[in-house]
């Protein structure tokens, strides 16, 4: 026997959500990741940040302190690519010939290549320096001699206000 559907409250409903629905939710997502992305991205370059600092202190200790030491306690005189040269190819010392202290070039978190400064009689970017300058070009890729967005090994991060 057939039902006679008269009564619309009778008919079969329909499962799923209606185009209203799905705009809201839509905003609502959209509401919440136009809070939280600018933070993510935030900490992200704070990251960076770190990993470079890291890694110029990483570098003072190896290659460039591990020089000094093979070197009677001479840092390498020089600067930016030739220093780094110096080290993934170094010439023999007091007849001792010596194995590469780098296989390639140190980079920051950003890709660059570290720079590096040593004069012999400290370095032209902090006056009496014990070590050799080593820094990064930063985000922006400028090499501002270790200003700007540059991190560097001879000042702080915290003197700095980013941590």
């Amino acid at each position: 026997m057939r039902k006679n559907l008269v009564n619309p409250s009778d008919a079969p409903k329909r499962a799923g959500f209606t185009l209203l629905e799905l705009l809201i939710v839509l905003a609502i997502i959209l509401v919440i990741a136009a809070m939280v992305v600018p933070n993510l991205i935030g900490q992200q370059q704070g990251a960076m940040e770190k990993t470079t600092m890291a890694t110029i202190k990483s570098i003072e200790k190896n290659p460039v302190g591990i020089w000094a030491a093979d070197h009677d306690g001479t840092y390498f005189k020089g600067n930016g690519n030739e220093a780094w040269q110096a080290m993934m190819n170094p010439p023999a010392y007091k007849g001792r010939k010596l194995r590469p202290y780098i296989s390639e070039p140190p980079t920051d978190a950003w890709g660059h290549v570290l720079q590096y400064e040593w004069t012999g009689d400290g370095h032209s970017k902090k006056q009496g320096a014990l070590n050799p300058a080593v820094w990064s070009i930063g985000a922006n890729g400028q090499d501002e001699g270790g200003s700007g967005d540059d991190i560097n090994n001879w000042t702080s991060m915290v003197a700095d206000g980013t941590n």
